[in-house]
């Protein structure tokens, strides 16, 4: 009986872990979505192909780079993310991965441009939507809580599904930017 009590407290123990673990990386916060105009970030980036995850390593790359090479801190991250993953093989994923890059003159920025990728990307309007960036397991639940709720927009507001999607990973601001690229057809 001794025993199965303690199973049975291990196991209360390791849900409430779960549980307190899904709250605080954003499990019960409401995801809105809406339409609304974005872009004009200065972008500097890796073009990567292959598996969606594999994303971060690329963004600390980009981001010791500028740090280290060019004495830019940075403090947002970004992916563009080019391809519907369940339409699309992982080793032929394509995505831009890397840091936005805030408060420089157009100089600094054609310095950059001489060393790596780098484009501003378009304004315009989008389908946006944010979660709370607490870290890597944050990022993971928004993709379950997010993405499903910019798929149901699209198809209530009849918006195509084509186009690209890009995540915004702001962290003095802790929270992540979805933003969906509205395509005409």
């Amino acid at each position: 009986m001794k025993i199965l009590k303690i199973v049975l407290i291990v196991i209360a123990l390791l849900i409430a872990i779960v549980v307190v673990a899904y709250i605080y990386y954003g499990g019960l916060s409401k995801v809105v979505v809406k339409e609304e105009v974005q872009g004009g970030e200065v972008l500097v980036y890796e073009e990567v192909v292959g598996d969606y995850a594999q994303s971060g390593k690329f963004t600390d790359k980009v981001y010791y780079a500028l740090l280290n090479n060019e004495g830019i801190a940075t403090t947002k991250g970004f992916g563009v993310f080019l391809d519907d993953p369940q339409q699309v093989e992982k080793s032929k994923l394509r995505s831009e991965v890397g840091c936005i890059v805030e408060g420089l003159d157009s100089t600094q920025i054609a310095k950059l441009a001489t060393k790596y990728k780098v484009r501003t990307y378009p304004k315009g309007n989008y389908i946006t939507a944010e979660f709370p960036f607490k870290g890597h397991i944050s990022i993971m639940i928004g993709l379950m809580k997010v993405y499903p709720q910019i798929d149901k927009y699209i198809k209530e507001h009849a918006i195509s599904d084509k186009g690209s999607i890009m995540e915004i990973y702001d962290v003095p601001n802790k929270k992540t930017v979805y933003r969906k690229e509205i395509v005409k057809e």
